[in-house]
């Protein structure tokens, strides 16, 4: 019925309109008087008034073409360098996995709880404070000036930014150190957050089976705010020792993962080693209960850090730099996994999986500063190496009584100071004076003298001295309010009863 109504009234209406229509048609048809002809004449002025408008001069399809173009780069860019964010962001299951199965399991649901928890912390302090602390204007003055830190648009990424516009290309804000990738002001945000939220996770498995849950929660936060930003502003934020040194970390062996490492470094010297770990006056293996869960956490992380470097890129560009960095990348973990292989083999006697997943890390730590300034043969003596490294690194620890349950400090601190030696080693061409990113001098090895290796060493230093105060004064007074250990009675049982009351196992017998 309503239909019905509807369509009577559409076809009264559209009667009407043809009826005026034939109305208007029958009165131009009809004669009209020459008294009627001379008043409808229209005057001079009044003719003048009723010519139509101008049409407005057809659009240059050239300038329409580019500026099409240049939206699609940038939602082109967008997705690509969001898409290697999200595979970063899967890291943190990866790094779960991995700590997981290297402890007890009594202790999984808090090593779980931890680094399913640390990201929404990084989140929160990076968000309030660590991104403009990091990539803000240095000093209170202009961004790139070689500061110590951020001081524009510091509290809730409040500074000003037109981005997608670089540097060369008419960008205004107070974020120019990482205006030379013209993507949106978000994109940046969330790609480098993923990274912080990296740094962060390291510390948990260094310090895995008897610490606080809370008392880790607040270390993340302030190494949100005090730690991590300030040194990734001296390099990535164009500060100190990028304006001063031409000190170069393509996606993190420093930024990310030395920082990490040195606070997990102090944070295990402080806390001391697990119960029955050193009892005796030996090294005791503490297993831990799942090598599945170990090596699938790795093959995550391996996954994962194809969008940790070539994510770095932060451009799609003709793709070239993205495939050497991809393949950069391979090459070290493969090679590194071979040879922390061989060389576990040979000094105890037997392969050691884990000594083999931690190769495979490891050189995936090391290619990370240098991977988009070396070559393929390059790579695979930088991986060779890592490999050892931390095989060696792993026992040497060990020996001086740093109880590491997960080799992170191997991994992350070792290797990754080994990485970034390797951008003043292993750089094949002059870099430094490429438009609007730049880059590093050639290496030693490429006839590069030793300028960007004393460059590189003189950012290892600082980074390393300012990490390790900072975090052990955070540590300390962590231990001497709220505490930092659990008892130990706690850590006998396990702490997933002790500070979570559940289990990972309910119901399944697992020998600790």
């Amino acid at each position: 019925m309503t239909r019905s109504v509807a369509l009577l009234g559409l076809t009264l209406l559209l009667t009407a309109c043809c009826w005026s229509v034939s109305g208007q048609g029958f009165a131009q048809e009809t004669p009209a008087t020459p008294a009627a002809e001379a008043a409808a004449t229209p005057a001079p002025a009044a003719a003048e008034e009723a010519k139509p408008a101008e049409a407005a001069p057809p659009a240059d399809p050239i300038a329409t073409l580019q500026a099409t173009t240049d939206k699609l780069t940038v939602g082109l860019d967008s997705v690509f360098v969001l898409f290697c964010g999200f595979l970063v962001f899967f890291m943190n299951a990866g790094f779960g996995a991995v700590e997981s199965g290297f402890a007890r399991s009594k202790n999984t649901v808090n090593i779980l709880s931890k680094n399913f928890i640390v990201f929404a912390v990084c989140t929160l302090g990076f968000y309030l404070f660590g991104w403009g602390l990091m990539f803000g204007g240095g000093d209170g003055s202009v961004s790139g000036d070689g500061g110590w830190y951020g001081a524009k648009g510091i509290m809730m990424i409040s500074g000003a930014d037109n981005s997608p516009k670089i540097a060369t290309l008419g960008y205004e804000g107070d974020y120019g150190s990482i205006a030379w990738t013209g993507v949106p002001l978000m994109v940046k945000f969330f790609f480098q957050l993923v990274f912080a939220g990296t740094a962060a996770t390291i510390v948990s498995g260094a310090v895995a089976e008897r610490i606080k849950y809370h008392s880790f929660i607040i270390f993340c936060f302030i190494m949100m705010i005090v730690m991590y930003p300030i040194t990734g502003h001296w390099i990535w934020g164009y500060g100190y020792l990028a304006a001063k040194w031409n000190f170069w970390d393509f996606a993190g062996s420093t930024v990310v993962h030395s920082v990490g490492g040195w606070a997990a470094l102090t944070g295990a010297i402080i806390l001391g080693p697990r119960i029955g770990k050193y009892a005796n006056g030996k090294v005791n293996a503490i297993p831990g209960h799942s090598m599945m869960a170990a090596f699938l956490g790795c093959m995550i992380l391996w996954l994962g850090w194809f969008g940790f470097n070539p994510g770095s890129c932060m451009a799609v560009g003709d793709g070239a730099l993205i495939a050497q960095v991809a393949v950069n990348t391979n090459a070290a973990a493969a090679i590194a996994a071979l040879t922390s292989t061989a060389t576990a083999w040979i000094v105890l006697g037997k392969p050691d999986i884990g000594m083999t997943l931690n190769g495979c890390l490891a050189g995936l730590v090391a290619i990370t500063a240098p991977a988009a300034f070396t070559d393929l043969n390059c790579s695979l003596i930088i991986g060779a190496v890592a490999g050892v490294l931390v095989v060696l690194s792993v026992l040497a620890f060990d020996r001086v009584g740093v109880d590491d349950p997960v080799g992170a400090t191997s991994v992350h601190l070792v290797n990754g100071i080994f990485g970034t030696i390797c951008v003043g080693l292993f750089t094949t061409a002059d870099l430094s004076t490429t438009p609007i990113t730049g880059g590093p001098k050639a290496g030693l090895f490429f006839g590069g003298g030793t300028e960007q290796l004393i460059a590189q060493l003189v950012g290892i230093g600082m980074v390393g001295i300012y990490t390790v105060v900072i975090s052990a004064l955070v540590w300390l007074v962590i231990k001497y309010t709220v505490g930092l250990r659990v008892k130990p009675e706690e850590e006998i049982e396990g702490l997933d009863m002790g500070e979570h009351g559940n289990e990972a196992y309910h119901g399944f017998v697992i020998q600790n």
